[in-house]
């Protein structure tokens, strides 16, 4: 508790410059001692320093009954409950709840949630921010502390990083204490390793990319993917749609090749390409989906490819059966598309986002990205990882697109290999692009290719 108190007090000092008036909440555990210590500390640096004390003294646990005594004999301000009018301040210090809250707070702690959120200044939470659960990254009760930083102690809880976790964590920072890590129960994401062409490589080096989708009224969306996947660094992209008609190409990427659904089906021509399926697919691409679940070499499904897929279950066991002939398969399901693929509310799906696309992993025998906040990759057998890139700048029309091409576009190129790895990659380079673009801007997904194109140049 020394300890936590101390990193409290250095990074209050650090990420608040010029501040000397601090307002702390401590709660009835561990967490609330670590902030009396902290208190304490700020206090003899020459702090203005008041505490609101929501607990019991009589029922606290040991280490923060010691530090709420050694807090007052410091002559830190200490009072309890909330007062009638918060103190005008530079910090709160958010000490109320830690690691292991699974329930909603009672009142006394939710009222002081609430009137941490209504202050106007910067606010750190030690471990986790009041109210989060810190396994899920969902909100326990009405709502949860909205910190601007979150000192996280010991170890990163997943719960930072998913859900509605990144809305409230602000920017995170780990302190270890000196204790070595414990069990990995998941992966945080990182940018990908650098890659460079060796200069006797040729575009047959390079793999080439089917992207089948397209129906009619939504050819953008196979257009937008085959884009992706081109500027990616695939060698070649075939792009075929569903719709019926004659197939212009694509006049800002000559490169893109077309091919006939009935080319495009052909076993050999499979069994030679990665293939990406499912944007923009409407009804139609149930049809094809047979063939390219039995042939097709390495698979990124997506969008009508999944709803597809949901509600056939001999499509489920087509899909499940490529595992079992060493052929490897990607999903990128949003929330919904995952909650029809399990069966279940879309809700469900956000309670818990780890939990499953583990499921789903192992249901059908894949690699999954369920996309969202912190989006989560899992494949069966292995941790999952959480992506810290990205923000809501993603929702718009077409950017899910562009994500399953620019990953089948890497895989194809062998950049990484790896179905997991590559995902990972895609994944984090797709954020990061939404996360470097201008504020001041609409993202567009045309625009975001050319920007995940300038993320990986960096790489």
């Amino acid at each position: 508790m020394k300890a936590a108190g101390l990193a409290v007090a250095r990074l209050a000092i650090a990420a608040s410059p010029g501040a000397h008036r601090v307002w702390l909440a401590a709660g009835p555990g561990n967490n609330g001692g670590d902030g009396l210590i902290a208190a304490r500390l700020l206090l003899q640096q020459g702090w203005d320093v008041r505490v609101a004390f929501l607990g019991d003294a009589a029922r606290l646990p040991a280490d923060a009954s010691w530090a709420l005594k050694v807090a007052r004999e410091a002559g830190v301000s200490i009072e309890p409950g909330l007062p009638v009018s918060l103190p005008s301040v530079d910090l709160v210090v958010d000490a109320l709840l830690g690691l292991g809250t699974n329930r909603a707070p009672d009142d006394a702690i939710a009222q002081a949630i609430a009137a941490i959120n209504q202050q106007h200044c910067s606010v750190l939470s030690i471990d986790l921010p009041s109210g989060l659960c810190g396994d899920r990254g969902t909100v326990l009760g009405a709502e949860a502390v909205r910190a601007t930083h979150t000192l996280s102690l010991l170890s990163l809880k997943p719960g930072l990083f998913t859900a509605q976790g990144r809305d409230h964590a602000g920017r995170v920072w780990l302190d270890r204490l000196g204790v070595p890590p414990a069990r990995a129960t998941a992966w945080l994401a990182g940018p990908p390793a650098a890659q460079r062409r060796l200069h006797a490589q040729h575009k047959g080096s390079f793999g080439d990319v089917l992207v089948l989708g397209g129906a009619s009224g939504m050819g953008g969306a196979a257009q937008l993917a085959a884009r992706a996947a081109l500027c990616a660094g695939a060698g070649r992209v075939y792009l075929t749609r569903l719709s019926a008609g004659p197939h212009e190409a694509d006049a800002h990427r000559l490169e893109l090749m077309s091919r006939t659904l009935s080319e495009a089906l052909r076993p050999e021509f499979l069994a030679n390409t990665t293939t990406v399926c499912g944007c923009g697919g409407g009804t139609e691409v149930a049809k094809v989906l047979p063939t390219v679940l039995h042939h097709a070499r390495c698979l990124v499904l997506d969008a009508d490819a999944l709803n597809a897929i949901a509600a056939d279950a001999a499509l489920q066991r087509a899909l499940r059966g490529r595992a079992d002939r060493g052929l490897p398969t990607i999903i990128t399901p949003h929330p919904l598309e995952a909650a029809r693929l399990l069966h279940l509310p879309s809700a469900a799906i956000q309670s818990d986002r780890l939990l499953h696309a583990h499921a789903l992993a192992d249901q059908l025998a894949c690699h999954v990205v369920l996309k969202g906040s912190g989006t989560v990759l899992a494949s069966p057998g292995a941790l999952p990882s959480i992506n810290p890139t990205g923000n809501g700048r993603l929702g718009t029309a077409g950017t899910g697109d562009v994500l399953a091409g620019w990953l089948g576009g890497r895989w194809a190129a062998g950049q990484p290999s790896d179905a997991h790895a590559a995902a990972l990659e895609a994944t984090w380079i797709h954020g990061r692009a939404a996360d470097d673009a201008p504020l001041d801007q609409a993202l567009l997904a045309g625009d975001l290719i050319a920007a995940m194109q300038a993320v990986a140049s960096r790489a």
